[in-house]
């Protein structure tokens, strides 16, 4: 027997898979409220929360979020329209614009994330070690070692 056939299905492997599920749809859903109580939608807030870590081109925001460049350019005109979000050129090549958070959606950016409790209280209960750990198993996972 092919042995990745037997770890994908494993019962270990099948009760990981299942838990990565269920706090995906906790953080989703502990997401979309914290972002209500600051009027965005869900994708606003994920997007505005991507943009106060670094400013982006709306076609490199599509690619992290995985969706089409063209809901990015919505989201980001609502975002815009609310004062929270500006259109600059790139200075390494100004025919590109970049979305750049203004002070104030950097401040609603932070105020959202600190509103997460979700997973800073599970977390908080792990060691350092624990955490590095984590960490480390998920960027693996992800492919970003």
């Amino acid at each position: 027997m092919d042995p990745m056939a037997t770890s994908r299905t494993d019962p270990v492997t099948l009760e990981v898979v299942e838990l990565i599920g269920a706090v995906v749809a906790r953080y989703y859903a502990e997401y979309e409220q914290a972002a209500g109580q600051h009027a965005l939608t869900g994708a606003q807030a994920r997007v505005l929360g991507l943009l106060s870590l670094d400013p982006l081109p709306m076609r490199r925001i599509a690619q992290k979020l995985k969706c089409e460049p063209s809901n990015i350019t919505g989201i980001v005109d609502r975002l815009e329209a609310r004062g929270l979000v500006e259109r600059r050129p790139d200075p390494a090549d100004r025919r590109v614009k970049l979305a750049v958070p203004t002070d104030e959606g950097r401040d609603t950016a932070r105020r959202l994330r600190e509103s997460l409790d979700f997973a800073r209280e599970p977390l908080g209960e792990l060691t350092e070690a624990e955490r590095t750990v984590l960490r480390d198993l998920l960027k693996r996972m992800l492919g970003e070692v």
